[in-house]
């Protein structure tokens, strides 16, 4: 199982918001032991609604369940050696903190180093450890702009559009969550461990491999182009009577098929529309030739008659539809938890999720020092000592 596949890793997360917590959640998730240290007023994260679960967001609980919860003030120099008595015993640190702030609070990677070799520290900033921005705070929607990434969604001749789920954060927490995995691999039983600088600004472009490789080969800027693919055709969402249907019909005969089942055969031979590059090169002209027939018939109708000749299509479903998707269903891609206000319904595990999401149970994110005692009892610390 997945789920067991890091039982007896120790994580000590520093991190709040979103792309640290998420990183620590997968660990969590594969078994890992998560101690979520909080300050008196908790990871920013608890305000961040609209949704809510008592006082706190379901953001929050979304990305930090499986974890205990340990509230300590770091500018009290008893908190700081508590901390430091546990990161000698722990596997992994990860903070996402603007660089520098944990060297100032005394717990930067050369301290925690000289006290556990085999530690795994991960820094994730906005845009790195070093350079002329190293200093810069940034956010999700900051860096979706710096990176380029605002620059190619949405549609043309719109308002700057950013991608409304915060996507770098998320692949942020993937990347990172994998660098960590790697990490304790190369380590192995008996190796060193070192230092992960994981950023913003290098996950967002990462996110954008597609787009970055055609620019940085042929100079020309990408266009917004709403819901199509800038390197085939079609590709892209088609409106219906009552919706939109995505089709994506450029490969091998597919193209030729589709002309014939929207009754416009001709096109298959028209030499604008030959093949997928020259298709995209006239985008817009195929859209007209095509547009009139899509919306001639409900999204039901071309879902089943392209599906049937084995045409690649989807409804662009919302997620009222995405609660009653029975793939979704099958793939138990849901979990529910419980917290003190009821049952919370979240995505959850994403890897087998239709057996790693059935035989573990999921523990909901922590309170504010919820398990304070707990774990330093565990890490042989008197509570005391820290009051």
């Amino acid at each position: 199982m997945l789920r067991e596949a890091l039982r007896g890793i120790r994580v000590l997360d520093f991190s709040q918001i979103a792309a640290g917590p998420i990183c620590t959640m997968l660990l969590a998730d594969m078994g890992a032991e998560v101690i979520k240290v909080e300050s008196p007023q908790g990871d920013l994260g608890r305000s961040l609604g609209p949704a809510w679960v008592g006082r706190d967001s379901a953001l929050f609980h979304a990305f930090n369940r499986n974890k205990k919860g340990v509230c300590l003030d770091l500018k009290k120099p008893e908190s700081v050696q508590a901390i430091l008595a546990m990161a000698g015993q722990v596997d992994v640190v990860v903070e996402s903190f603007r660089p520098g702030v944990m060297e100032r609070l005394g717990l930067g990677y050369e301290t925690v180093r000289a006290l556990n070799s085999r530690l795994i520290y991960c820094a994730i900033s906005a845009y790195g450890q070093t350079g002329p921005y190293a200093q810069r705070a940034g956010v999700d929607g900051i860096l979706q702009a710096d990176s380029g990434l605002m620059s190619i969604v949405g549609l043309p001749d719109a308002e700057p559009c950013k991608v409304q789920t915060p996507v770098v954060d998320v692949m942020t927490g993937n990347l990172a969550c994998m660098g960590i995995v790697a990490k304790l691999l190369q380590r192995g039983a008996d190796g060193p461990g070192g230092l992960l600088d994981v950023s913003l600004l290098s996950s967002a472009i990462s996110l954008q491999l597609p787009s970055l490789a055609s620019y940085l080969r042929d100079g020309v800027l990408p266009e917004r182009l709403g819901s199509a693919a800038p390197y085939s055709a079609p590709n892209e969402a088609f409106r219906t009577t009552d919706g939109w249907v995505m089709v994506a019909a450029y490969m091998g005969d597919r193209w030729p098929r589709l002309c014939e089942l929207l009754g416009c055969e001709h096109l298959a031979q028209d030499p604008r529309f030959i093949d997928s590059a020259a298709r995209t090169r006239h985008r817009a002209a195929m859209r007209a030739e095509l547009g009139p027939a899509f919306e001639a018939q409900s999204t039901e109708h071309w879902l089943a008659l392209l599906q049937a000749h084995d045409i690649l299509c989807a409804k662009v479903s919302t997620y009222l539809d995405l609660m009653v998707h029975p793939q979704v269903e099958s793939n138990r891609s849901f979990i529910n938890v419980e917290t003190p206000e009821g049952t919370l319904r979240m995505p959850g595990f994403p890897i087998n999720p239709h057996t790693e999401n059935s035989d573990r149970k999921d523990h909901c994110a922590p309170g504010i020092g919820e398990h304070t005692e707990e774990v330093l009892r565990a890490f042989g610390i008197s509570l005391e000592k820290v009051s």
